[in-house]
C-alpha cells in the first residue's frame, strides 16, 4: 500500500509539473530571468550540498539542514525563469527540496519514516535533471548554460 501510494504521489506530481493551465511554447527563451533562475538555483543546491556534508560529519545539525532546505525554496520559488523548461525545473527542484527537508526532519524521529519524502527527493530531482538534460543543447545555443544544474 506505501509503495504504490508512493507511486501515485510520484505521478502526480509529474503530471503536475508537465501540464500547467497552458501549454508552453516549443521554442526555447533565455532571459536575463532565466540566467538568474540558473546562477540562483545552482548557489542554492551548492549550499544545501556543503549544509548536508557539514550535517553528516556533524558540524551542522539538523535544524540548520531543515532551515537551509527551506531558505532554498523559498528562494527558487521566487525566481520567475521565462523558458519552459526552466519554469518545469523550478517546480521540480522546489519540490524535491520540500521533500528533503521533510525527510531530514523525520530521519532519527521515533516512528518517523524519512523513506517516502527522501525518495519523493530523489523522483523530482532526477525528473528535473532530465528536463535539463533534453533542454541543454538548445539552451545553450542560446547562451543559457544549464550544465551547473546537472
Amino acid at each position: 500500500m506505501t509503495a504504490g501510494g508512493v507511486l501515485v504521489v510520484l505521478l502526480l506530481a509529474l503530471t503536475l509539473a508537465t501540464s500547467g493551465r497552458a501549454r508552453p511554447n516549443a521554442v526555447h527563451t533565455c532571459s536575463a530571468t532565466d540566467r538568474q533562475f540558473i546562477e540562483t538555483a545552482r548557489t542554492n543546491m551548492t549550499a544545501l550540498e556543503l549544509w548536508s556534508e557539514q550535517y553528516g560529519n556533524g558540524e551542522a545539525s539538523k535544524g540548520d539542514l531543515v532551515r537551509q532546505a527551506g531558505t532554498a525554496a523559498k528562494i527558487v520559488r521566487g525566481s520567475r525563469p521565462t523558458d519552459f523548461a526552466l519554469q518545469q525545473t523550478r517546480s521540480l527542484v522546489i519540490g524535491m527540496l520540500v521533500e528533503y527537508a521533510k525527510a531530514v526532519q523525520l530521519q532519527g524521529k521515533r516512528g518517523g519514516d524519512a523513506g517516502p519524502h527522501m525518495y519523493r527527493a530523489y523522483g523530482l530531482a532526477n525528473f528535473a535533471h532530465s528536463v535539463l538534460v533534453r533542454a541543454r543543447k538548445p539552451l545553450g545555443k542560446l547562451g543559457c548554460d544549464v550544465r551547473p544544474l546537472l
